[in-house]
């Protein structure tokens, strides 16, 4: 009774299975249900140890007592408690459902002494200081994903992986998914009409942030569906139509939650996002597509070893783009380089080395080795990375 699932238990009572109402009916009070089956197998017991006491006594005499209390304890041990016992445990849903009809009546026959035995038991336990556990059932973060990933084939694989990403999702910030700054495309809104309307003939998003003078200055939000109201009839775009048609910016502090951030998609009907930090300034832009990755996985490519910032090489190493984020190297690579610190392998290099490196400068982070191919600027732009081989001792 008590190793059932009670997860499994509620969800079969109440789809109306008679035993597992039962069994839940009985667990509601679980003092109650120990006192009776403790009452009624301590009584049992007793009881044969005095009948076969006797027997023996009037058999073989007095000294058949000894032998028989030992050849007693042994048909008990063997077959009123192991067998029985280890048969519960593999099928306690069958052992549990069956015996619950025993139980349930001998319950309301031994009332008046489970209620004299449990009020002698709470009192000697307040004298202890020992408190009752109030019977609720609470499960953790932490319990909840070592429940998905023991589940086995009850769960599909990608369902399980799905469900463990959403778990994730509280741990996971938009600092994590989003375009850095230097990455964002967008539109100055003082730039020449024919500049705006070639840079979106261009782009290859929907949605396009613009600003004014610098990309710290966002105005807004423009929607590729939206440039359609804005021409004219001999085809060509009306200015004042196309700046009428920028929706207001929606910014987000750095270091939301994903779940959050998921929320606030909702809340405030959006698709996209600025992220800005404590002072206002733009970090980058994470969209509602980007979030549902996080969930569901890739939605344009799958995550194979050669991507587009990751290229793996003959040798084994990975030619990877500085500005890759360490997430994305974890997850394609299946490493297990520090997530907690710099977002891009080009911070997280630049933080080891504590200065701007020249080409050809070696890194090891734990077992795992980058070599710097390329500099542009300040800018980390090729990494050679592969792990170290183990050295022999």
């Amino acid at each position: 009774m008590m190793s059932l699932n009670r997860y499994r238990l509620r969800h079969r009572a109440k789809s109306g299975h008679r035993g597992a109402k039962r069994a839940s009916k009985l667990l509601e009070e679980p003092d109650s249900l120990i006192s009776t089956i403790l009452i009624g197998n301590n009584l049992v017991n007793n009881l044969a140890a005095s009948i076969a006491t006797i027997l023996a006594i009037r058999m073989y005499g007095d000294n058949a007592v000894v032998p028989a209390s030992i050849l007693l304890t042994l048909v008990f041990l063997i077959f009123a408690e192991i067998i029985p016992k280890t048969i519960a445990a593999y099928k306690s849903e069958a052992v549990a459902y069956t015996v619950s009809h025993v139980l349930l009546p001998l319950k309301s026959l031994l009332f008046p002494v489970i209620w004299m035995v449990s009020h002698v038991t709470h009192f000697v336990l307040r004298l202890t200081r020992i408190e009752k556990n109030d019977g609720s059932e609470h499960i953790g973060l932490e319990e909840l994903r070592t429940i998905v990933g023991e589940a086995g084939h009850l769960i599909p694989k990608h369902h399980k992986g799905m469900l463990m990403n959403i778990l994730d999702l509280e741990q996971i910030t938009v600092d994590d998914i989003m375009i850095p700054r230097n990455e964002v495309f967008g539109i100055d809104i003082d730039a020449n009409t024919d500049t705006i309307i070639r840079k979106l003939r261009d782009a290859e998003f929907t949605r396009i942030p613009v600003y004014q003078n610098d990309i710290d200055n966002i105005v807004g939000i423009l929607h590729q569906r939206d440039i359609i109201n804005s021409v004219d009839e001999q085809g060509r775009v009306q200015r004042d139509a196309l700046l009428q048609a920028i929706r207001d910016p929606y910014f987000i502090p750095e270091g939301t939650p994903l779940n959050t951030q998921l929320f606030n998609f909702q809340k405030q009907k959006r698709r996209l996002g600025i992220v800005v930090d404590e002072y206002g300034v733009m970090q980058g832009i994470v969209t509602l597509e980007d979030l549902l990755e996080e969930i569901v996985g890739e939605f344009t490519s799958n995550l194979s070893t050669d991507t587009e910032d990751i290229i793996h090489q003959a040798d084994g190493s990975y030619l990877v783009d500085g500005t890759t984020t360490v997430r994305d190297i974890n997850k394609i690579m299946k490493w297990e380089l520090p997530t907690d610190g710099p977002k891009t392998l080009n911070g997280l290099l630049l933080e080891k080395l504590e200065s701007f490196p020249e080409a050809s400068v070696g890194v090891s982070i734990g077992r795992y080795r980058f070599e710097i191919i390329e500099m542009k600027g300040n800018l980390i732009q090729s990494v050679r990375a592969y792990i170290k081989p183990k050295t022999r001792h």
